[in-house]
């Protein structure tokens, strides 16, 4: 019998960038003089970059295309109204206000809707959404399901939303919760999806206290794809169909068009209701700019409204989401620790199974990082003690249940064989795990800490 035909990149090469890996010892020395900070080494420096996804995409010749028909009008462009146009159809919101990336998005919805001493429910926080309810004096309260802090649990949904505790939590503090929102997919829990049904019961919980409802969106077309894999009712819809499912539910959304955009550069918030976008487009002006531009130029949001409909393409994500799954096989092939089952941007490095013997006061995640760029010029990010910063209260180390580095595979960058060569290293880290040392910190910044914190070695 003929074999059967193995699917590839749904794309073909058209431009390179060299990339070089440097002797082990020049990784030590740039490790070091960086603080053992990873955001601190420069690009160039690093062979395999695995920080983050969000801005490293490869856009595609139609994206590029568009760049050259940038309308860089102060007011009125026509890429505004092309990505509005876009969002509108794709998410089902009235009101879009384009802003320079996600994290902005996230400040005008809060500076509008948050007072000091309210409660933000969310599924889990990520670092800025965090970090904005915490700057307006808000409150975050994390309600995922449990399996999500069990890192071998194959539970299929582990973004989800513990809808009894939030219904019990609202019950109680509604009066003290101006929204709730939902991360899709659940970064801080490992890249994990969240149900459609699970998206409709926090809706209805919502709805049930009258509270207005916001999806972080920011991975909205991966989730969509977990939800046609993984739930069996939707697996004869698109995913355009099962986005707009999704989005149907909310009141909006606040997006970094940085991840499923794939742009290096943008986001938007997208909301029904005229006056919440008309406090937030005055605020906008203030933070942003102009509410046609939003901190972008034209020719960025010709591109953003491009790579909204092209990662709407099913082989494109089963091409994406089948990456980051083959290096998560081929690390557990090799038995080192991972969050399962893989979730859709990244594959997580479990710390605490990975390092046992150092403790969370002395960051393993951020060690074990250091090690893997020692090792093969790998960049990955700790999603642990250092970005979980402290309690506003009492000034101790927030540890959070998980304790990760999270290798982030930006969109249509990296072959497989890279996958193959960041395998190998972290085997090989692995090997040597027992000789790895924690570190502490010789600088820590009061907000946002891991961007630019520095390390010594203990």
């Amino acid at each position: 019998m003929p074999k059967p035909i193995p699917t590839a990149e749904p794309f073909r090469i058209k431009v390179v960038e060299p990339v070089k890996l440097t002797t082990r010892e020049e990784r030590a020395e740039k490790i070091a003089a960086a603080g053992f900070n990873l955001f601190g080494l420069k690009s160039t420096e690093v062979y395999i970059d695995l920080l983050t996804d969000s801005g490293t995409s490869a856009m595609s010749d139609n994206q590029w295309a568009g760049m050259m028909l940038g309308d860089e009008a102060y007011a009125g462009s026509k890429n505004y109204f092309n990505l509005e146009r876009t969002v509108q159809e794709i998410t089902g919101f009235r009101y879009m206000l384009p802003t320079h990336q996600g994290r902005a998005a996230e400040n005008l919805l809060l500076y509008v809707m948050l007072a000091p001493g309210q409660f933000v429910p969310n599924n889990m926080h990520f670092d800025t959404t965090k970090a904005h309810v915490l700057h307006k004096g808000g409150i975050p309260r994390d309600f995922v399901v449990p399996e999500a802090y069990d890192p071998t649990s194959q539970y299929p949904f582990k973004g989800d939303m513990d809808v009894a505790r939030l219904d019990a939590f609202l019950a109680e503090h509604a009066n003290d919760v101006p929204l709730v929102m939902l991360t899709v997919t659940c970064n801080s829990g490992g890249g994990q999806p969240v149900s459609l049904k699970n998206i409709r019961a926090v809706s209805e919980v919502a709805k049930k206290y009258g509270k207005p409802f916001f999806i972080d969106a920011c991975r909205f077309a991966e989730n969509a794809y977990f939800i046609k894999q993984r739930e069996p009712s939707y697996q004869a819809k698109t995913i355009a169909e099962i986005v707009a499912e999704m989005f149907s539910y909310a009141d909006g959304c606040t997006m970094s068009s940085k991840k499923d955009a794939l742009v290096n550069i943008g986001g938007f918030l997208a909301v029904n209701d005229h006056a919440l976008y008309q406090a937030a487009s005055g605020l906008g002006v203030l933070f942003e700019g102009f509410p046609t531009y939003g901190g972008l130029a034209g020719r960025d949001m010709e591109a953003m409204a491009r790579g909204l409909r092209e990662v709407l393409e099913e082989d494109y994500l089963a091409y994406r989401i089948g990456q980051v799954k083959y290096l998560g096989d081929k690390l557990l092939e090799y038995g080192v620790p991972i969050i399962e089952p893989v979730g859709g941007h990244a594959v997580y490095l479990d710390a605490k199974r990975f390092l046992p013997h150092i403790p969370q006061h002395h960051f393993p995640a951020q060690a074990l990082g250091v090690e893997l760029f020692v090792e093969g010029g790998v960049r990955g990010v700790e999603i642990g003690t250092n970005l979980a910063g402290r309690n506003p209260k009492t000034g101790e180390h927030d540890f959070p249940a998980l304790e990760m580095l999270r290798l982030t595979i930006p969109r249509r960058v990296y072959t497989n064989r890279h996958m193959d060569v960041i395998a190998v290293a972290c085997a090989n880290v692995y090997e040597r795990r027992a000789a790895v040392t924690g570190l502490r910190y010789t600088y820590e910044a009061p907000i946002l800490r891991h961007f630019t914190a520095r390390f010594e070695r203990t």
